[in-house]
């Protein structure tokens, strides 16, 4: 299923209703839906390099947008959708322990989900689960999902086809590894 789904995606970004279909799936992935956006993206800024900046950035608003229902069904209906929908991904077990320390770091968590391989529909749901400050929770999934949606429009637009396999393969590991060094280095900075 997961192969048709993925199928299904790349050859609507061939249609003409691609940053529509983009859109959709930008906004459903930030709460409910398996394939990143990305996906999508990649073959739209090839075939059309001078859109870079426009695809990033209606991925970028259906995300947050996506992202603000995932955390409305962590508020308003965690029991009933929210939960059944961590526990597909596999995330049930581990939210008691999250929960209690998650809005002290909510700000990371939202960050760098937003902008690694980690599912942020993950977070964006615990952030409604956990009443995190809506306001935090919005600013900080701007810069998140901006960030990495406009990295790949970037590097796209500069260096075209060749970058592909790269960003296919490797900067979901760059992605994390820079995260990693920026919150090290903010925990290295608070021990010194």
């Amino acid at each position: 299923m997961l192969r048709r789904l993925y199928d299904w995606t790349m050859a609507q970004a061939r249609g003409r209703n691609a940053l529509w279909v983009l859109a959709v799936v930008a906004f459903i992935e930030s709460s409910v839906f398996p394939i990143p956006p990305d996906v999508l993206m990649i073959p739209m800024i090839l075939a059309q390099p001078r859109r870079a900046w426009l695809i990033a950035g209606v991925a970028t608003l259906a995300s947050v947008l996506g992202g603000m229902l995932g955390y409305g069904i962590g508020y308003f209906f965690y029991e009933g959708i929210g939960q059944p929908i961590l526990e597909s991904l596999g995330k049930a077990d581990s939210m008691a322990a999250f929960n209690d320390k998650f809005n002290g770091v909510g700000f990371w968590a939202v960050l760098i989900a937003g902008i690694t391989p980690f599912p942020y529909k993950v977070i964006t749901i615990m952030s409604g689960w956990t009443a995190m400050p809506l306001g935090t929770f919005i600013v900080t999934s701007i810069v998140a999902r901006a960030f990495r949606f406009f990295v790949v429009a970037g590097l796209l637009r500069a260096f075209g086809a060749p970058i592909r396999e790269f960003i296919e393969r490797y900067l979901g590991l760059v992605f994390t590894a820079f995260m990693v060094l920026l919150v090290g280095g903010f925990v290295l900075l608070k021990y010194l």
